[in-house]
């Protein structure tokens, strides 16, 4: 009955035990709105589900990694690497989300829990009218669903 409290629960303690992390939130398209955020930030949102048959179901959650973009008033010099952080702020919100894919998709069958082996990326840059990049995830779990009984 309460499978989206553990799934969300779940990949909280994922992301607090990631020392790359700061701030966990699950707020989905209003992450910036929140005052006080302190980056690199974790959110995390289940954005839909299916009963795919009468013993599971299956959910659709988003990952968004994302960091701050620093910028500095120096003249660029250099048009392809311009004078920020955006690459960098890619390469360390890709390997965060890397180490947490990892870790659930190994710990998903101890919790009879499947997902889709593939999750999507999107980048995102300078996005939410801040000045933050990152990546966001989506994934497909399927969990039992012990609710109901059949017989």
């Amino acid at each position: 009955m309460n499978q989206i409290t553990q799934l969300y629960s779940y990949i909280k303690s994922l992301a607090d035990a990631d020392s790359y992390i700061n701030t966990v939130t699950k707020k989905g398209a209003d992450i910036i709105q929140q005052k006080g955020l302190i980056f690199p930030l974790l959110d995390v949102i289940i954005t839909g589900a299916s009963y795919t048959s009468p013993q599971t179901k299956q959910y659709t959650v988003e990952i968004t990694c994302l960091a701050l973009r620093d910028q500095t008033n120096e003249t660029t010099t250099d048009n392809f690497w311009l004078m920020d952080n955006e690459v960098d702020n890619l390469n360390e919100t890709d390997a965060c989300l890397n180490r947490i894919w990892v870790n659930m998709f190994r710990n998903f069958q101890d919790n009879n829990i499947t997902a889709s082996e593939n999750p999507s990326l999107t980048p995102i840059l300078m996005d939410y009218t801040s000045l933050v990049d990152g990546w966001q995830m989506v994934f497909d779990v399927t969990v039992p669903n012990t609710t109901i009984s059949l017989c």
